[in-house]
């Protein structure tokens, strides 16, 4: 099938659901990114259960649609020609937090500081770092979200993953996700919707003082307005905005975006900007450091819709 009879068919195919799934057409989707610019997705579904996402399930492996999960979209960047599939976000049914012995379980759609404070509060340490991430537990688990020192696979026992494009359910061990720097094996269709840590027995009030601490630098050091984050990931031995700030790209702009004067691994949107230009910023950046450094950086920003990667 051409790619409008796939979307074609994913449209219909959920429209006739029995879940009565709120199916939203053209969706914009790039408001829903911590970027705050960028198109529209074809078809747009929120789950609020496990069943809505099965039902959803059904129809990717019938079609062979494509899936976008947005989650919190603190590391997406949506071309402004949209993405041609369907967008899911998990609802509510996804957002819990439970706390047994020293084990967090926590929803994929749980927001990474919600986790750290209540883990904090109930004296388990080892999950602190993660408030300044403003991404969900889903996200973090499938880009192997860190900061501070750590990362998920530090604590990470297992997840549990919906496999859209063939309709299953797994649990999976930690080792079974071949975790890196910013990555695991998880592929776009891959959905995270839950997952368990393995912290330590602490003192509440040092860990929360810890959280306090990180919030405090990352005000301190990191910028406001519509960005998503590192741009680029470190590389070996070296920092992404280190290269970026000696290639002199510092407050560098390209259209309606700019490299931030805080932090040059931070790529700042306007308000009603492109997402185009945030785009032709990271290729521009990246031409400038690989010309003075001869260094290749690769960015952390997942990107959607561009016609040309990184």
């Amino acid at each position: 099938m051409s790619a409008v009879d796939v979307v074609t068919c994913a449209r219909e195919g959920l429209a006739q659901s029995s879940r009565t799934l709120p199916v939203v057409i053209d969706r914009p989707i790039g408001p829903l990114t911590t970027y705050r610019v960028g198109g529209a997705a074809d078809l747009f579904v929120t789950c609020a259960t496990e069943r809505d996402l099965e039902e959803v399930a059904r129809v990717v492996a019938h079609c062979g649609v494509d899936v976008l999960v947005v989650g919190n979209g603190s590391n997406l960047l949506i071309s402004d020609a949209g993405f041609r599939g369907v967008a899911i976000v998990l609802g509510d049914g996804f957002d819990f937090v439970v706390l047994v012995g020293n084990e967090l379980r926590a929803g994929g759609a749980t927001r990474l500081p919600v986790a750290a404070r209540r883990s904090a509060a109930t004296g388990l340490a080892g999950f602190e770092w993660a408030v300044g991430v403003p991404g969900t537990i889903g996200g973090a688990v499938r880009m192997n979200a860190g900061g501070h020192g750590s990362d998920i696979a530090r604590t990470l026992i297992s997840a549990d993953i919906v496999d859209l494009r063939h309709a299953t359910r797994i649990t999976k061990k930690a080792s079974l996700l071949d975790f890196g720097y910013r990555y695991s094996n998880l592929g776009p269709c891959d959905v995270v919707v839950d997952a368990r840590f393995g912290l330590a027995y602490g003192d509440s009030r040092r860990s929360e003082a810890e959280i306090a601490e990180i919030v405090r630098w990352r005000r301190e050091n990191q910028p406001g307005g519509q960005n998503a984050g590192s741009v680029f990931t470190n590389p070996p031995g070296d920092s992404a905005g280190r290269l970026i700030d000696s290639a002199g790209c510092k407050g560098l702009r390209v259209g309606s975006a700019h490299v931030s004067t805080k932090h040059t691994n931070f790529f700042i949107a306007d308000d009603d900007g492109a997402a185009d230009d945030v785009f032709a910023l990271m290729r521009e950046v990246r031409r400038r450091v690989l010309d003075v450094h001869g260094i290749e950086l690769h960015a952390e920003t997942h990107l959607v819709g561009f016609p040309e990667g990184l």
